[in-house]
């Protein structure tokens, strides 16, 4: 598969994801817009809208664009393997810096974790330059690249950004409509921590998996690249710290199940008071956890 058509797919689901938080009949950014949300250039934008027309997505006349419909699983374009391992780099790269292998200030051998990630140098360079805006990695004076790991000052300052970041997408989930797709959602994720509540003594090690459900839906009313972007790196360390201290996990995890029902409580009340101030106390509680984490491993 051409680069050109791989860049054209990748635009394209990005693109469906992006539509996913809108509600039906809303209005689609202008191509201008979507290039820079997505990274590329107008000429694939506009292709893009042009087979989201042909699949019944949007109606498009003129510069007037709207959403027809939402997009299910069958309306994304298959990625070729190696695409697919680019799009997983970050979150490979993470596990391995979290994982503890290497202290922080390690110089980084780009040949060796080219061969490592299975990625061609140059690509994994361009994927350190953009990792860098995160802090976690920065360039060498003297060249080449360096992890500036992850520490407590790192969580804290992570820590602050995010409830900076949750506690705006929480205002933006009470004023939404109520054809907007997060309604459904946040229904379903009722049911599925009623459920794992039921069963926590044995399955207490699945919230992970639901609680990154959870903040993905609260923040996916919020159309913001830059906070697509910074939500990504908070998602991942956020929600691998359940793997680093298994101590009473069975208990912090039901109480983050309860902490998670009363925002949903607040929300579908449209209690915009309510929900700020069960999401504080869930954001501190988070936050707590992730600090006692990095003591667990030395690292507090």
């Amino acid at each position: 598969m051409a680069r050109t058509d791989t860049r054209f797919r990748e635009a394209y689901n990005d693109i469906l994801t992006f539509c996913e938080a809108l509600g039906i009949d809303a209005s689609i950014p202008s191509e201008t817009r979507l290039a820079e949300k997505v990274g590329v250039s107008r000429t694939v934008i506009r292709r893009c809208l042009a087979q989201m027309q042909d699949n019944g997505l949007i109606s498009w006349e003129g510069r007037d664009k709207h959403l027809l419909r939402h997009p299910v699983k069958a309306d994304r374009m298959s990625l070729p393997e190696a695409a697919q391992d680019r799009r997983d780099l970050e979150q490979r790269f993470l596990d391995w810096v979290l994982r503890f292998d290497v202290p922080a200030n390690t110089p980084l051998s780009v040949a060796e974790l080219s061969r490592t990630f299975d990625v061609p140098q140059h690509d994994f360079k361009e994927f350190l330059a953009g990792l860098s805006r995160f802090g976690l990695v920065s360039r060498r004076p003297q060249g080449g690249w360096m992890l500036l790991g992850f520490t407590k000052d790192f969580a804290i300052e992570l820590s602050d950004f995010r409830s900076v970041l949750e506690l705006n997408a929480i205002a933006h989930v009470v004023e939404a409509p109520v054809d907007h797709p997060v309604w459904a959602k946040l229904a379903e994720l009722r049911h599925d921590h009623l459920a794992l509540r039921a069963a926590i003594d044995t399955d207490f090690h699945a919230f992970s998996k639901l609680d990154e459900r959870f903040h993905r839906a609260l923040n996916s009313v919020v159309s913001n690249r830059f906070i697509a972007e910074f939500q990504k790196v908070i998602s991942l360390i956020f929600h691998y710290h359940y793997m680093w201290d298994k101590t009473e996990e069975k208990d912090r995890n039901a109480a983050a199940i309860d902490e998670h029902l009363a925002i949903i409580d607040a929300l579908e009340a449209r209690d915009a008071e309510a929900a700020r101030q069960a999401a504080q106390r869930h954001l501190r509680t988070s936050k707590t956890t992730l600090l006692s984490s990095l003591r667990h491993h030395d690292l507090g």
